[in-house]
């Protein structure tokens, strides 16, 4: 008996040591460095791929080692400016809300113009609608759960993509089964358990024969812009006895993957190809105005160049791709070249969105993070894991808030949150 009570004095002794340790290293600074989740610093082993990482034949390409130097923790000091705000002050995103109602993958989500509303889409056929100050807290979690205050259903497919007019009363869908819906959002104070009003269903745009990747809304002209798996962009007048206003293709480019309105022009648009390039079209004319290619450094196959999102900045003749080679690349429209080129992401990137100040990047991929980046110098000032994996994939789409201080994302792992 005696040894054993030697035995648990020296160890209660050692544990004391390590204890009063930690205690004087935090008191002179010293915090051990936390380990970033495997999840996001080592994507699953694929096909034809080394030790779960990029191909053997793409290391030199990639340069995963210059992308480690750009990772930050979540306690990064970023400035970010408020459109309401003269003065900038230091922020980090933290998620806030979590939004879970939907049976399947969240696509696509978008904001409302001024309200703390959003609507996002999903693989499980609906979109819903969602008040973000009408919550409940979360049961394992510090941050709040929302209830969905209203479903839109009648898309017969998973709903691929949306977005929201200028003036907040309108939005658009559309999915694998190629129609466009036009939905005229309820008020944000309506009771969820009110019954399904079909008259939501203001119009429906028929002309694709294929999955509608990506839609686009222009500001000034009340026009929407659609590509599909058709291989065609279409551009509408929603409301209009003859909706369909154009059609435009490229023979040589393939099927578009996403489109977006140039906005410092309002007579062009940009498509993004499967050949990895995008093309500059005029609007009335439909004829291409200026081919965007990307530099050598994209890999020589289809699945490399693959582009997932193209997004026009605000204010600038600049448009960004997010490619499955794992690339964000920036491209002057007026000059017609690729300007920027940068390893971004440990898997696809996959979403893209540009602040209205037109200050800073989102980006979202299949490695389960979200990055902000400083468009001014290119660099990574905060990265968050955010979802988790299903089937290999990640985070389908990234948003900021046009006036209030949000971002959100939406995942394969039927969330979508949001972030303060």
């Amino acid at each position: 008996m005696l040894h054993e009570t030697d035995d648990v004095d020296e160890e209660a002794e050692e544990v004391l040591n390590e204890l009063n340790l930690l205690s004087q290293n935090e008191a002179i600074g010293v915090v051990p460095l936390v380990q970033p989740s495997p999840a996001v610093n080592e994507p699953m082993k694929r096909e034809g791929e080394v030790g779960g990482g990029a191909p053997a034949s793409l290391d030199s390409t990639l340069g995963l080692g210059e992308l480690a130097q750009l990772t930050v923790n979540n306690e990064a000091e970023a400035a970010y400016d408020l459109p309401s705000s003269k003065e900038s002050f230091r922020k980090s995103w933290t998620v806030k809300y979590t939004l879970r109602s939907h049976f399947d993958g969240v696509r696509a989500l978008t904001f409302h113009p001024r309200e703390p509303v959003l609507v996002t889409a999903s693989d499980d056929n609906t979109l819903k609608l969602w008040n973000l100050y009408k919550t409940v807290p979360a049961k394992k979690s510090a941050s709040l759960d929302v209830e969905p205050l209203y479903t839109f259903r009648g898309h017969k497919g998973p709903v691929l993509c949306l977005c929201m007019s200028t003036c907040g009363e309108l939005c658009y869908s559309a999915a694998t089964d190629g129609v466009i819906h036009c939905w005229k959002l309820p008020l944000p104070n309506i009771d969820p358990y009110d019954s399904f009003e079909s008259s939501v269903l203001c119009a429906s745009l028929t002309g694709h024969t294929d999955a509608v990747w990506r839609l686009g809304v222009h500001s000034q002209r009340q026009q929407l812009v659609s590509c599909s798996a058709d291989g065609t962009v279409k551009l509408w007048a929603p409301h209009s006895k003859t909706p369909l206003l154009n059609t435009y293709t490229s023979e040589i480019d393939g099927v578009p993957t996403s489109v977006d309105f140039v906005r410092d022009e309002a007579d062009k648009m940009v498509a993004a190809y499967t050949s990895g390039h995008c093309v500059v079209f005029d609007l009335e004319t439909g004829k291409q105005i200026t081919r965007l290619e990307s530099s050598q450094d994209v890999i020589g196959n289809e699945v490399g160049r693959h582009i997932y999102r193209l997004v026009c900045h605000p204010l600038l003749p600049v448009a960004v791709t997010a490619h499955e080679d794992r690339h964000i690349r920036f491209f002057d429209i007026a000059a017609g070249k690729m300007v920027h080129s940068m390893v971004a992401h440990l898997d696809a990137v996959t979403s893209l969105a540009i602040d209205p100040n037109g200050l800073y990047l989102l980006s979202g991929s299949h490695d389960c993070s979200i990055r902000l980046w400083n468009l001014d110098n290119k660099t990574c000032v905060q990265e968050i894991t955010a979802h988790r994996k299903k089937f290999d994939e990640s985070i389908y789409d990234v948003a900021f808030h046009p006036t209030k201080p949000f971002i959100a994302s939406a995942g394969a792992d039927a969330l979508a949150k949001v972030f303060v």
